[in-house]
């Protein structure tokens, strides 16, 4: 009886402390990606405001460019699937 307590109560705490493990783990993902991003927002404003006072910023907008949005026009709806041909590796059929 006590052997079967301890081992359940093992692997209680295992399941734990991978659980918290995978947690622990997902968070730091989780806050490295909001770093990452933050750091690419400055070196981004930063590469602006060089440009901007190089007056480069300028000659890369298109005075042409239309950028307008006609709430009337819709886009085409097009087939809610896509047409494939599934083919079996090794049949030496090469396309």
């Amino acid at each position: 009886m006590t052997t079967s307590g301890a081992r359940h109560v093992g692997n209680i705490a295992s399941i734990i402390t991978g659980t918290v493990q995978d947690v622990t783990r997902e968070i730091g993902e989780w806050i490295t990606d909001a770093i990452e991003m933050n750091e690419a927002a400055a070196a981004a404003r930063r590469d602006a405001e060089e440009l901007h006072e190089d007056g480069l910023a300028d000659d890369l907008l298109a005075d042409d460019a239309d950028v307008s949005y006609d709430a009337e026009v819709e886009p085409s709806a097009g087939p809610a699937f896509v047409e494939a041909e599934v083919v079996e590796p090794g049949t030496g059929d090469l396309r």
